[in-house]
């Protein structure tokens, strides 16, 4: 498969080839009253991706995690609707395979959404419904960059920014265009075509799925196999004299290269790096004798296999640019209805959306920040390498992207993720020789706001609004970002 070596492109924060993977089989949900019809799926979202890499030469249960891929039909026009206005899509309530995130796509990825998405779900197990949620619409800007091997992979999807809604097993949903002029002088933008929902299950905790695979069993064990959730595993009873043992992981060669970029920093398939003191970072950031190296103490970071990434999905190869100049912040717009022990099945599910159902080559990110201030490895490639992202349309190139995970344009980001954002950016940046405080020189690859090959001066931590006309990251995220800038340049002794 390719390497990519070029940029990336994507109007709000929530970041690609897609690889299907045929779905564990499932039985269907218990039937609840509230529910108007039986599901209508589809294994997967029906993506291409390279032919050399199909998933349909995988195993069926060969990812944790499923995708299931609905078409929209026609909506019923309301009453109050204007005379000559477009019709919505949509679908009526109904029952489907457990998920816990949602997003819209559509099959031109030029093609923009004008108008309004909102879902509302059903509690797995449970027969009451959510009210309705928005969901972003705009979130071209997060994407390869125009003219890159990612964007014009063939397989890249428009997409709606993806909105956790936790265990569900019941799903509606509305799209709405903008109305045209009452007047008659424009008529109503159309949907773009071949609408679809993505309901995204993320599978199990792979950390809880080997604790339950090296416990020991009661005698009254559940029979061996897969459950019909695909959330929770049975496993052969111990004999009651046995000790339970650590069951061995079997590293797949997707999972091994991942952690072997990694290699310097934490032992093959480890799933945290440890944090390092000052002294401790710039002694292995090798500085030359007598320099003084202006760089923050690593961070601990929870890696790629920590949060349970299925490295089947993505493309095998890595993408790297030459350096990395800045960092942008994002939000994932993903909502802020998560623990932070959910925060790993929320990244996996970003993850899936990204690759899957928008087809991106991998997690556009290239780390991620939950609500407690835990930083999360990103896209694949290295933690302390330049690796190409597809987080800010049309300046990928030579800068990475992190996503503090959450909605922040009227609820204030957490304190301990603004601190993250802090001690990530002086640690990474400082690898690069850069100052959080001070301002770059960076050329567009292309957006809203710049044109391709426009020089934009900014600053060293922005936002992503800075680079495209955007809400992302949120007003109350980026009145932040000064703080940020601030703590990030004192960690580096600045």
């Amino acid at each position: 498969m390719r390497a990519l070596l070029v940029t990336s492109v994507g109007v709000t924060c929530a970041a690609a080839l897609t690889l299907p993977l045929a779905a564990p089989a499932l039985s269907a949900p218990p039937s609840h009253s509230a529910s108007a019809r039986p599901p209508s799926v589809s294994p997967e979202s029906p993506g291409a991706g390279p032919p050399s890499v199909r998933a349909a030469e995988l195993p069926a249960a060969a990812s944790a995690g499923s995708t299931q891929s609905l078409p929209l039909e026609p909506l019923a026009a309301p009453s109050d609707r204007i005379a000559g206005a477009a019709a919505g899509q949509g679908l009526e309530r109904r029952t489907a395979r457990p998920f816990s995130l949602v997003g819209v796509v559509w099959d031109d990825a030029e093609a923009e959404l004008h108008g309004t998405v909102q879902v509302r779900t059903r509690a797995a197990g449970g027969t009451s419904w959510s009210d309705w949620q928005d969901v972003e619409t705009h979130n071209a800007e997060h994407a390869a960059d125009l003219g890159s091997d990612e964007r014009s992979s063939g397989a890249v999807r428009g997409a709606t920014a993806p909105l956790w809604v936790g265990a569900s097993d019941g799903v509606e949903v509305r799209v709405r265009p903008e109305p045209g002029d009452p007047q008659g002088r424009s008529e109503a933008a159309p949907l773009p075509e071949g609408l679809r929902l993505e309901l995204v299950d993320p599978g199990p905790d792979p950390a809880s799925e080997r604790a339950a695979a090296a416990a020991p069993e009661p005698a009254r064990a559940a029979p061996v196999g897969r459950t019909a959730t695909a959330a929770t595993f049975a496993v052969h009873p111990a004999p009651p004299t046995t000790t339970p043992a650590v069951v061995p992981e079997v590293l797949t060669a997707e999972s091994e290269a991942a952690s072997a970029v990694n290699a310097e920093l934490a032992p093959l398939g480890a799933s945290v790096i440890p944090a390092l003191t000052k002294a401790e970072t710039e002694e292995a950031a090798n500085a030359a004798a007598g320099a003084k190296p202006y760089i923050g103490p690593r961070p601990r970071i929870i890696t790629r296999k920590g949060w349970g990434a299925d490295e089947r999905l993505r493309e095998r190869q890595f993408a790297y640019t030459r350096t990395v100049k800045a960092a942008f912040v994002h939000h994932s717009a993903t909502g802020n209805n998560y623990t932070c022990k959910q925060a790993p099945s929320v990244l996996r599910s970003i993850y899936r959306y990204h690759v899957k159902s928008s087809g991106w080559r991998d997690f556009g990110y290239n780390f991620a920040v939950d609500k407690c201030g835990n930083i999360y490895e990103g896209r694949a490639g290295g933690v302390t390498k330049a690796v190409l992202g597809a987080h800010t349309l049309g300046f990928n190139t030579n800068t990475m992207g992190i996503a503090v995970l959450g909605s922040y344009s009227s609820t204030n980001p957490p304190a301990a993720a603004v601190t993250a954002v802090s001690k990530l950016t002086a640690w990474k940046l400082g690898l690069f020789g850069r100052n959080p405080k001070g301002k770059v020189t960076l050329v567009s690859g292309g957006s809203n706001k710049y044109k391709a090959g426009a020089r934009v001066k900014m600053n060293v931590i922005s936002g992503h609004r800075d680079g495209f006309a955007t809400e992302c990251p949120g007003a109350r995220l980026y009145k932040k970002l000064g703080t940020a800038r601030t703590s990030s340049a004192k960690l580096q002794g600045r």
